[in-house]
């Protein structure tokens, strides 16, 4: 559903996938369906009302605007298929929650299109987590943006009727999601949100948020439209050691995950593997999807995931707007 940026990524991963045929792009205009469709071999279709009503679909890749994240994946969902729907996971907390709960009443699954945790460099930074190489966790750093772009302010992700937040909904929602991944669940946020830029208001081009645990582990993510220069940067700093992230690939450099101990006396030495090529994280997600029908168990971010990242964003700007710290 959708045929723009992301069904232009993920679109051909299903030709790659022996475990999928790719059978029909939908979108609001025909034309841009058939642009498509022409292109990746399969069908064209107007709309998505009747595309989800159909007996020859076993999953739909939900790719359109926020607005339309849930009335197509509980469609859907209602007619036994399996969804894998764009972050964010919908407009409001009601309209995921009553997603999660559907998705749990038909027995399907709904994953939340977090690709980043697919990257190899944030997978390789779990597993070194995950053995605790670095112990108990500190501090997550985290910040991500890019430039813009000249005629922003006229595209969708700027419409408020159309998005429920900013840059920090927008993109930053994927480095929230990891600092929960790594640190857990988040009772208090902290946040200023600006529009200092970009004439986008009141949605935000920058957003400077904190979370903290109520173990006192605090996540920094900073959120931007105004990095002139492409940058993803995503720390984890424990009591033994640090992991990070550096790079997406691409605009953002090469992709690294750097370790390092700690050691007061030593000379400082860092592990880093650095991962060359293209973005391998469309892929990975979509075997992950599949492999979760097939074993019929959650996904690695899962609607909930993608509701409780929500829940953050809304918290800090529930914070930048009351000036003061909100429990979550």
């Amino acid at each position: 559903m959708g045929a723009g940026l992301q069904a232009r990524r993920r679109g051909p991963v299903l030709l790659q996938s022996p475990d999928a045929e790719l059978v029909v792009i939908s979108a609001a205009h025909l034309e841009q369906a058939r642009h498509l469709a022409v292109r990746l071999g399969c069908e064209a279709a107007e709309g998505w009302e009747l595309v989800v009503g159909r007996d020859d679909l076993d999953a739909v890749i939900v790719a359109t605007p926020p607005h339309l994240h849930a009335a197509i994946s509980l469609a859907a969902l209602k007619n036994g298929l399996h969804v894998l729907c764009e972050k964010p996971l919908a407009r409001s907390l009601d309209e995921a929650q009553a997603m999660v709960a559907e998705a749990k009443a038909a027995g399907r699954v709904l994953k939340c299109g977090f690709n980043h945790r697919h990257h190899p460099a944030v997978q390789q930074a779990r597993k070194w987590f995950s053995e605790g190489r670095i112990g108990e966790p500190v501090f997550v750093r985290a910040r991500y943006g890019i430039g813009g772009r000249p005629g922003y302010e006229q595209e969708w992700r700027a419409d408020p009727e159309i998005v429920s937040g900013g840059q920090l909904m927008e993109q930053g929602i994927h480095a929230v999601d990891l600092a929960r991944w790594f640190l857990g669940e988040f009772s208090q946020a902290t946040a200023f949100v600006e529009t200092r830029f970009w004439n986008i208001g009141p949605l935000e081009d920058n957003a400077f948020a904190l979370y903290r645990t109520p173990g006192g582990a605090v996540a920094s993510i900073h959120s931007s439209l105004t990095q002139w220069k492409n940058l993803f940067s995503f720390e984890l700093y424990g009591s033994d050691g640090y992991v990070a992230v550096e790079g997406l690939g691409g605009g953002y450099g090469t992709e690294r995950a750097i370790f390092g101990k700690r050691d007061f006396v030593a000379p400082f030495a860092e592990e880093i593997v650095e991962f060359r090529g293209e973005d391998r994280s469309w892929q990975e997600e979509w075997k992950e999807f599949v492999s979760a029908v097939q074993e019929r168990r959650a996904p690695l971010g899962t609607a909930l995931d993608g509701l409780e990242a929500m829940r953050l964003v809304f918290a800090a700007y529930e914070s930048a707007k009351a000036g003061r710290t909100v429990e979550i």
